[in-house]
């Protein structure tokens, strides 16, 4: 255990040489979030911001909470079956834990060692025998399943949206292609993981229909009921420009896909704006509970 435990410092030392130090990618990010805040709060109507503060339905949010949460739950059992594709038999709730984990270290704490990097270390600890590798091809495929699964939802949107227009139809034909391409990927590349992978990308679908349901919860509670699907278009294309790690946990970014969407869709750009910040803070209050497994280990009696 103190050799794996050893390997994997080592191996985050040597991560952390090859790039730019915590701190540096820390202050990057704040900055590039901070500029994209700054750049959308001068578009914005923030009376019209407070207005639809005041009058949104608690209930309705509680719903978008619950609905959010769930979805990361739902992640947690996508995450679990491809760990058992490469026989790291790790319980349910132990896995919830580190997941949470996870969740808070990515949104809270961006650095040299983002969350999924952190699971894989601790893993490495408790399942020795696995190696680091295969853990890594675990947690990384769970990633690529949850962007595959925004991808087709995304897709799927857009042609909605655009119909009958031609590339409408050529985003529809890209669902087929992609998904060939992600099979024969896995396949060729990760062969252990193989058996998982349709009950996963059925997961990464379900993940992201939850918080497509989430989002909807949280127009509701603001009263927004018009120009449903392309405000789910935006959320989704904001889900995956999220996805690259040069902001805080998506802030900015998805609130400047936000405002160019509403611009683009000839909508008000303070409602597209606060949906996006309801979702966020939502995001920041589900994954604060991650705070408790920084002092305790998420895999204590996991192995």
């Amino acid at each position: 255990m103190q050799k794996a435990s050893s390997s994997s410092s080592n191996a985050a030392t040597a991560t952390g040489k090859k790039g730019l130090p915590g701190w540096a990618k820390l202050l990057l990010k704040l900055l590039v979030s901070g500029g994209c805040l700054y750049y959308v709060g001068q578009k914005i109507n923030w009376q019209e911001a407070m207005l639809l503060l005041q009058k949104s339905n608690v209930l309705w949010l509680l719903l978008a909470t619950v609905l959010f949460t769930a979805s990361k739950v739902l992640a947690s059992v996508r995450l679990r079956i491809y760990f058992h594709n490469i026989a790291v038999a790790l319980p349910q709730l132990a896995n919830l834990r580190l997941y949470w984990l996870g969740m808070f270290y990515n949104l809270f704490l961006p650095g040299g060692i983002g969350g999924d990097a952190y699971k894989v270390i601790l893993l490495n600890k408790a399942y020795p025998q696995t190696g680091v590798k295969k853990l890594s091809a675990a947690v990384l495929l769970d990633r690529v399943s949850g962007v595959a699964g925004l991808g087709i939802l995304a897709a799927a949107c857009y042609g909605w949206v655009f119909q009958p227009q031609w590339h409408a139809w050529l985003a529809l034909a890209g669902i087929p292609v992609g998904l060939l391409v992600f099979y024969v990927g896995v396949k060729k590349l990760f062969p252990s993981f193989v058996p998982g992978f349709y009950p996963t990308l059925w997961m990464g679908l379900g993940v992201q229909l939850l918080q497509v349901f989430s989002v909807m919860a949280i127009m509701q509670s603001i009263g927004i009921t018009h120009h449903m699907p392309a405000f789910q278009l935006m959320f989704l294309v904001s889900s995956i420009v999220a996805i690259f790690p040069f902001t805080i946990g998506g802030l900015g970014a998805r609130e400047l896909v936000f405002l160019w969407g509403a611009t683009q869709f000839g909508l008000q750009q303070s409602e597209a704006v606060f949906i996006s910040l309801l979702f966020y803070c939502i995001t920041v209050v589900v994954s604060l509970v991650g705070v408790v497994w920084v002092f305790r280990s998420p895999l204590r009696q996991a192995s």
